[in-house]
């Protein structure tokens, strides 16, 4: 590799804490033209060992356990000896009012009425998930949708492959069983836990089989929370083979075992809150699964709970303590240069005609921005934030109920939503998170403070690094505007086809490109499974488009502004530092359980073929480490849909 001549270096006395970080990252044994994904993160996968209680580790688990240590301080979440002591009576006195109805009988006992207060109380989706949202047909109102719900395990396929999942999965269902009998004074019958809890098993497998009736009385659940639903009432419904199949399942399982799968439901998405005994049980479950049974530390379960519960005041604290506020200028500007970046490249692109190319462009300028954190939530004498939380009344001693009287309020808040106008500048989600958005109903990308950190992004690092960090991330954004998925919605958020029938037939043809680019990926650290390219599809055209976007966008900012500085110890040009940092923010490693989990459920391809399938695809990052044609990251097939 002989770079360009580029502007003198700093003296070494001024080495730059950047100039460190990529270097450590780096594994200079690598060519990178071999694998660069290795090339830049070998060294970070060197030092880096994955922590005894995560599954995975990477640049973003880093940043998040770095957000979550500023929250540990802001919230009360230490007295974990106090919660424990608590919950395991609240949890019983929950259980026996709600299921635990040894006596119940056809006549006695409504699954609808149980669903309803699942739901209402609990806001929990058990059998189906019903839920109110923006009308994919009109961003202006809501809808209500109906869909199959998650199940206990990540997906229907763990219960048909045969593996140790299911068995660890049923030993965690019986020592469950176990505590709950014990907490309510019940005798222990040890035949009769694993009778119940195999037949649960059973009905839970049936499901997942099921899972790709209009008779039962759904409008109760709405009901539940002085939500009035008329016969009329319009419904979206996803997965109807599901809900046509779903009488047919529950008329095989008897009231008894439908009781146990109900409440074996609710104290699953409730295990993180309960006492250690709980947490211990699933040990065996756990390690099949993430490949750890080390659990976290109690306040870090806190932290997350009420992160994802009150984001906004929690948004509040953390913005308060470290984001400064001139970041969000600077990252607007950044959108604005990436949205005129993608603009220009529409007219790169052969397959797609002009009356397409026009309504694409109309859309992308469309697009609306949130960045940082919403104004309102650091203003003085914060009325909007008062209210929003006016309604709880916590407890600093029972944390437990603190759950139930949070879950039993974003249950009303969720639903209630049926009557009310959307909200156009409502945010998607909180600012203390790690993580970036877009939303097809809003046409809105979303960047909290979170994600606006270094590696990603500094007022005092490289613009280049800026460029290929968060503004990558900025692209791929945008793209999800244009991915399989997006692209059915119009600049209003509407669904809407505003494709001619070219068009769209040749985007599908360069989809499939990438279909079976990624889909050749083998994953050895999963068993030597496949990447589904068709999973993961709107992932990839993301990463794909968002890498094209930023890079031509940090072009046009060099031609502006001039070359930058070279850092100290690394020879290496602008272009090629706007790549390696774009390939780092994705250095991580997987334990080999996650690995197998994540192949099958995350829509996002492994780390490592995130980087590589994006650069191979790329003639411009060929051209700044001058990989010769037919070498492993210049193949002579490359894919581009944006």
């Amino acid at each position: 590799m002989n770079p360009a001549p580029m502007p003198p270096l700093f003296p070494v006395t001024l080495v730059v804490p950047e100039a460190a970080r990529l270097l450590q990252n780096m594994d200079a044994s690598v060519k990178p033209c071999e694998n660069f994904y290795q090339y830049a993160c070998g060294g970070w996968l060197e030092r880096h060992v994955i922590p005894e209680t995560s599954s995975r580790h990477s640049v973003f688990d880093i940043l998040r356990d770095k957000l979550e240590i500023v929250l540990k301080g802001q919230l009360a979440c230490f007295h974990s000896h106090t919660v424990q002591a608590a919950t395991l009576g609240e949890v019983s006195a929950v259980l026996t009012d709600l299921l635990f109805l040894p006596d119940a009988t056809e006549e006695a006992w409504s699954l609808e009425d149980t669903l309803a207060t699942l739901t209402a109380r609990f806001h929990k989706k058990a059998l189906l998930d019903m839920y109110v949202w923006t009308d994919d047909r009109d961003s202006r109102r809501h809808i209500i949708y109906i869909d199959q719900p998650g199940l206990g395990m990540p997906s229907r396929d763990y219960y048909f492959n045969g593996g140790n999942y299911k068995k660890a999965y049923l030993h965690f269902m019986v020592a469950i069983a176990k505590i709950a009998r014990e907490d309510r004074n019940l005798t222990q019958d040890d035949d009769r836990v694993w009778e119940e809890m195999m037949q649960l098993l059973e009905l839970e497998t049936d499901i997942a089989n099921v899972s790709t009736s209009h008779n039962r009385k759904w409008n109760c659940v709405l009901s539940s929370v002085s939500i009035e639903v008329h016969v009329e009432e319009e419904v979206v419904v996803y997965s109807s083979p599901y809900l046509e199949k779903m009488n047919d399942v529950l008329s095989k399982h008897s009231v008894r075992t439908m009781q146990n799968y109900l409440t074996w439901q609710l104290i699953i998405d409730r295990v993180n809150s309960l006492s250690r005994r709980f947490k211990d049980a699933r040990a065996q479950y756990r390690k099949a699964l993430y490949g750890t049974t080390v659990e976290e530390a109690w306040w870090r379960d806190c932290v997350r709970y009420v992160q994802s519960s009150m984001e906004n005041a929690v948004g509040a604290l953390y913005v308060r303590e470290t984001f400064a506020g001139e970041s969000k200028r600077m990252v607007s500007n950044l959108i604005s240069k990436i949205q005129e970046a993608y603009v220009e490249t529409l007219e790169e692109l052969s397959w797609m005609d002009a009356p397409s190319k026009e309504k694409a462009r109309e859309k992308a300028m469309a697009i609306k921005e949130h960045i940082g954190y919403p104004d309102h939530i650091l203003e003085e004498n914060n009325q909007k934030l008062d209210q929003e939380y006016a309604h709880l009344n916590f407890s600093e001693e029972n944390y437990f109920e603190n759950i139930l009287e949070n879950l039993k309020a974003e249950a009303h808040k969720s639903l209630k939503k049926l009557r009310e106008p959307v909200d156009p500048d409502l945010w998607i989600i909180g600012a203390a998170v790690v993580n970036a958005f877009y939303s097809p109903n809003r046409n809105q990308i979303v960047f909290p403070a979170g994600i606006l950190q270094p590696p990603f992004f500094s007022k005092h690092q490289l613009q280049a690094l800026n460029f290929g960090g968060i503004g990558m991330v900025i692209g791929h954004e945008i793209t999800h505007g244009f991915d399989d998925n997006g692209r059915n919605f119009d600049k209003d958020g509407n669904m809407l086809n505003w494709w001619s029938n070219y068009s769209a037939e040749h985007f599908k043809d360069q989809s499939q490109c990438m279909v079976q680019q990624y889909g050749n990926f083998n994953w050895k650290l999963a068993g030597g499974q496949n990447v589904s390219g068709i999973s993961t599809l709107g992932e990839n055209i993301a990463d794909n488009g968002g890498v094209r976007q930023a890079y031509k966008a940090y072009l046009k900012w060099v031609e502006r502004e001039g070359e930058e500085p070279r850092l100290p110890g690394l020879d290496m040009d602008h272009k090629q530092l706007f790549f390696l940092n774009f390939a780092q923010v994705w250095c991580g490693a997987y334990r080999p359980e996650y690995a197998s989990q994540s192949i099958k459920t995350d829509s996002h391809s492994p780390l490592e073929y995130r980087v590589l399938g994006s650069l191979q695809n790329f003639e411009a990052f060929s051209e700044a480490f001058q990989c010769k044609k037919g070498s492993p990251m210049n193949p002579e097939l490359k894919c581009r849909v944006w």
